[in-house]
């Protein structure tokens, strides 16, 4: 098969890139530009998709022989994953911007340019495994990431490549130290990569402006604090409150609710935050058509952990989602993803608009 492997510069992508030649696959390699500035250079572990990130991509094709480009998407993700990200955060929801980058970024603009040149399909580093066109959860339960490729949908699934799936992150960096490469020892990126300082906060009053209102608590309307935006808080927060006063039985507050229009942010006891029943939207299946429902099914609502048993309807073309056990800390915005109870296989997923 002629095959596009999407080479981010890290480890996963390099060996992910190395797998599918020695498959004897005819394989190109392409680096995403997506920073509208390119001279950006990563820091440690912080930031990804950088000028240094494709030298790297660049040297580990130059070893493997395989041709490589670099594709400019830079127009695609700033529409696609940041103003996503600002209109979600200012809506007063809580995103994903990495799970919208997969969704709309490296299986859509580049799958879809990738099909266009005749390419078969698509391989990647992601920690996931591909079996009769159905995601399951890696072999390495500390480096799934089955959750963050929910969103893809059938046809996408049946143009994609996961060589990483059995492989353990010790035995992908062991394997790339025995071919020589560079990145062997590379650090993992992490937090938002188009926020590489990781000050989310000043990012978001930077573009979307200061929007001052007030912090209430729950039980007793009282104002407790005043702040310049409420995008600052997520739904589950304790710290950084900065309360006026302690609660009266001296327990801790928690971010309970937020309200955009207004910009009230609610705080009161962490028992408000438990969530036993969701509504999620945006619904796709991974199969393409939808298994009958109702059914029992695992749904997992963060990229690692908040995993619980659950019942689970269609209704209307959205999943209503009653947990077994309570969860804290779910938000609208946040994706859900359904797996199935007994093989850890993914059925599908949506967008939780109601949590409750």
């Amino acid at each position: 098969m002629r095959v596009l492997a999407a080479m981010s510069g890290g480890v996963d992508s390099a060996v992910a890139a190395a797998l599918a030649v020695d498959a004897g696959h005819e394989v190109t390699g392409v680096h995403m530009a997506l920073s509208r500035t390119p001279g950006t250079l990563r820091t440690g572990s912080r930031g990804c998709c950088t000028v240094e990130d494709a030298f790297d991509a660049r040297r580990v094709s130059d070893l493997l022989g395989i041709p490589y480009y670099v594709w400019d998407f830079s127009e695609e993700f700033a529409e696609d994953v940041v103003a996503d990200f600002l209109s979600e955060y200012a809506a007063g929801r809580t995103p994903n911007p990495c799970l919208r980058c997969n969704e709309k970024i490296k299986f859509a603009a580049l799958l879809d340019r990738a099909i266009a040149l005749g390419f078969d399909a698509v391989a990647t580093g992601h920690h996931v495994r591909l079996r009769d066109g159905v995601l399951y959860r890696s072999v390495d339960a500390a480096k799934d990431q089955s959750y963050v490729l929910a969103v893809l949908t059938a046809d996408q699934l049946a143009h994609s490549m996961f060589p990483l799936g059995e492989l353990t992150k010790q035995q992908v960096r062991a394997e790339a130290a025995r071919r020589g490469f560079a990145v062997a020892a590379k650090p993992d990126s992490y937090d938002i990569c188009f926020i590489p300082e990781g000050d989310t906060h000043g990012y978001l009053v930077e573009k979307l402006g200061a929007r001052q209102g007030s912090v209430v608590d729950a039980e007793s309307g009282e104002v407790l604090a005043e702040h310049d935006g409420f995008f600052a808080y997520t739904i589950g927060q304790r710290k950084g409150l900065n309360l006026s006063r302690p609660a009266p039985d001296g327990r801790p507050r928690y971010v309970l609710g937020i309200e955009p229009v207004s910009g009230t942010v609610t705080v009161g006891p962490a028992s408000g935050l438990d969530v036993s029943v969701l509504t999620a939207d945006r619904v796709v299946f991974s199969r393409g058509e939808p298994p009958q429902f109702p059914l029992r099914t695992v749904a997992q609502l963060r990229a690692h952990g908040g995993q619980v048993p659950a019942s689970a309807d269609l209704v209307d073309g959205r999943i209503r989602l009653t947990l077994d056990e309570p969860l804290r800390g779910v938000a609208p915005g946040q994706t859900v993803v359904l797996y199935d109870a007994g093989d850890s296989f993914v059925i599908g997923a949506g967008t939780i608009i109601r949590a409750g």
